[in-house]
């Protein structure tokens, strides 16, 4: 970056660190900083989604749809975070070929089972091996953005099942008997009020999905423990920039970066709380309405 970089055997001091810190590689560690922001923008809001889905199901009144809803909270909450993703994004992956192969490779002959081998025929491949690098890296945050969502839409399902439980049924009693239907009075009634009883325990799963982006590591995803165990590693004379192992201090900048966001997370999260108490029937709301008195 610098145009004194040109020769790093002949640095020193702040021009060596200048010249190391913004290497090509460390342009990439500084850029999966943005991975995370990303893949938690986008799976927050996905898992939230198939928890409040997977909710309204295991309310149901038709049976298959409440044996879905509940079955999908118990089935994905009683397996391993690990053993979930490494099974299901292979399979997900393996689905897709298979499907792809089916469609478009209809004079294929044999199985597509051989062994312990998964064998489709090219175009079928996802994604081709044709592609640009950055298909294969988009298809590859697409498998973990899904897969996070699916486990952690289970536990923001018993989440919200639970918050949808706690508003009293005298208030849908009541507006039954104004005239609402079921449907309204769970759109209007429990809804609007069930999130002041779910935030902390969305919160609490908010916390535990930041700390589980380093799992993007075993989806095959570059992330910033990637980078911070391959950058902090001992180099010899055979690098351009040789050191000894600095993978502590490489972990502790992510040590930093992890309790920071936290921090700023539990900041808003208390604010949130406040706002959405304010006027209800509960600890927080009675304590925000005397405050503002």
């Amino acid at each position: 970056m610098f145009s004194f970089c040109t020769d790093p055997q002949s640095l020193e001091g702040a021009k060596w660190f200048a010249c190391y810190l913004t290497t090509g590689k460390h342009m990439d560690f500084y850029r999966s900083f943005g991975t995370v922001l990303l893949l938690l923008s986008v799976t927050a809001p996905m898992a939230l989604l198939f928890g409040f889905l997977a909710a309204m199901a295991a309310r149901a009144h038709v049976a298959p749809l409440r044996w879905f809803g509940k079955g999908y909270m118990a089935v994905v909450r009683g397996v391993p975070d690990i053993a979930f993703f490494l099974f299901f994004v292979i399979a997900l992956d393996q689905a897709i070929e298979w499907i792809r192969h089916r469609i478009l490779c209809t004079e294929w002959e044999g199985p597509v089972y051989r062994g312990n081998d998964f064998v489709v025929c090219p175009a079928a491949k996802m994604p081709l091996s044709s592609a640009p690098q950055w298909v294969h890296d988009a298809y590859g945050f697409s498998l973990a953005v899904f897969t996070f969502a699916i486990v952690f839409g289970a536990f923001a399902a018993n989440v919200l099942f639970g918050a949808m439980r706690a508003v009293p049924r005298a208030q849908i009693e009541t507006a039954e008997a104004y005239g609402l239907s079921r449907r309204q009075a769970f759109w209007r009634i429990v809804v609007p009020q069930m999130w002041v009883y779910a935030l902390p325990g969305l919160g609490n799963l908010w916390m535990i999905l930041i700390k589980a982006t380093p799992l993007l590591f075993l989806l095959g995803i570059r992330d910033i423990v990637y980078y911070a165990k391959e950058l902090g590693g001992m180099k010899t004379q055979a690098f351009d920039y040789p050191h000894p192992d600095w993978r502590l201090w490489y972990f502790l900048a992510l040590l930093v970066f992890y309790l920071a966001f936290t921090r700023a997370s539990q900041i808003v999260l208390d604010r949130l709380m406040t706002r959405l108490a304010r006027g209800q029937a509960t600890l927080g709301g009675i304590a925000g309405n005397g405050a503002g008195a």
